[in-house]
């Protein structure tokens, strides 16, 4: 059995036991607590939305605890949650979407639903649907991962390429662009890291498909949308398009020193790029290409992360408030947060905001933030299950051999071989 059937067999028998995950107060009367990493985003984002809420209400004070990594978060929740116990767990959470499902599903009752309180239509659709179970939505949506296609302008230009010839294309057309900008300057297409599979779920994505089927159960050797994206990777390498890296800063480094012509990837990698000032001018952004198939569209996501309310708090009125009154009302608050941290909210009505209009000098004076916003609202919604960090791994065992030539099929069976062993 593995650990998250483990999970859910040990929720189950405390819930049968008679453990409440009401238990336990959260955090003093007035005081709302919230666990989140990455402080220069994450953790000081959320102290301006709780300033802002305090302003009106002074008896309401905010704790935000910042200290720790995404990865020791989650250890520590699901250590608790596992045992019964809420002591010492916060009001709010942050959890990253494609895992939103992992902890509803193996923690029933753990998690506040939200959408009694809160109108869910106010956010992409996309962002809600990622924590949304048995018709109730557990999250008010933060950061968009939405996707663009970052370009140098200047390397393009070079070549005899324009930013209209990067509109709503296919990976195919991109591939083409690709080999003659590499034969005509000398530069790759893109740097990839074979132990990251982030391309490959914004292409399947952007045609609306997952890992998986409605009832969970894996959608591997028949999704066609999963075929043609690892048939469309195979095609960066097998062109000589890649160069090949490993890590963050590798992959990082690619791109901000002008080795690579383009970087497929999600709104929060703006500000690594616009990190290096002398290349103001010489990057734009396009739409997401497409897969080459029916449906599919120039919009996807990569990343984001949500707010979820634990049952466990003893301040759920005023914690239930705060969000409806800043992260689902505060269209000014949304666009104070793009200036300062280039953080691209979910919610809707912030589109209309002077910030998202504003043009950007960096991106040659296009309003990009406009445009991811749009990009945003066309993003297709998508389950990501339960098990989508098991089946990455499964897919990054396959991808040696899929670079190589390899038979797709045999690899998309060897994919949910893989999985299925994981998920039983």
């Amino acid at each position: 059995m593995n650990r998250i059937a483990s999970r859910r067999g040990r929720v189950l028998g405390l819930a049968l036991a008679g453990v409440s995950f009401l238990s336990v107060a959260a955090a003093s009367a007035g005081e709302i607590s919230v666990w989140v990493w990455d402080k220069a985003f994450n953790g000081d984002t959320m102290r301006e939305a709780g300033a802002i809420y305090s302003a009106d209400h002074p008896d309401v004070t905010f704790n935000v605890d910042d200290t720790a990594s995404q990865d020791d978060i989650r250890a520590k929740l699901q250590t608790q949650l596992l045992a019964g116990s809420t002591e010492g767990l916060p009001d709010i959470v942050l959890i990253q979407d494609d895992v939103a499902q992992k902890y509803l599903q193996s923690f029933p009752g753990a998690f506040e639903p939200l959408s009694d309180s809160i109108d869910m239509s106010l956010f992409a659709q996309y962002k809600v649907a990622a924590a949304t179970l048995d018709g109730k939505s557990y999250s008010v949506p933060f950061d968009s991962g939405v996707t663009g296609l970052f370009y140098r302008s200047d390397y393009l230009q070079e070549a005899g390429f324009t930013a209209d010839d990067l509109k709503d294309i296919t990976w195919d057309r991109l591939i083409e662009i690709g080999t003659e900008v590499k034969a005509k300057i000398g530069k790759p297409l893109l740097d990839l890291d074979l132990n990251d599979t982030g391309v490959i779920r914004m292409m399947m994505q952007s045609a609306g498909e997952w890992y998986f089927n409605a009832d969970g159960s894996l959608h591997i050797t028949d999704n066609a949308a999963l075929k043609k994206a690892l048939e469309t990777y195979a095609k960066f390498y097998q062109n000589d398009l890649v160069k090949p890296v490993s890590g963050w800063a590798e992959y990082t480094g690619a791109f901000t020193s002008g080795e690579v012509a383009v970087v497929p990837v999600g709104v929060w990698i703006t500000a690594t790029i616009k990190a290096n000032a002398d290349q103001s001018g010489k990057w734009g952004v396009a739409p997401i290409p497409r897969l080459d198939m029916e449906g599919a569209v120039n919009a996807s996501n990569q990343g984001g992360s949500s707010w979820f309310v634990l049952s466990s708090s003893d301040n759920k009125e005023e914690t239930i408030d705060f969000l409806k009154t800043v992260w689902a009302g505060n269209d000014d608050f949304y666009q104070d947060i793009l200036i300062k941290r280039g953080a691209v909210g979910s919610l809707l009505s912030a589109r209309n905001g002077e910030a998202f209009k504003a043009s950007d000098e960096f991106f040659g004076g296009a309003p990009v933030w406009q445009d991811f916003s749009t990009w945003l609202s066309q993003v297709p919604s998508v389950d990501y299950g339960t098990f989508t960090a098991e089946v990455d791994a499964a897919v990054q065992a396959q991808l040696p051999s899929i670079i190589e030539g390899g038979d797709i099929d045999a690899a998309l069976q060897a994919i949910s071989d893989q999985a299925q062993q994981q998920m039983q």
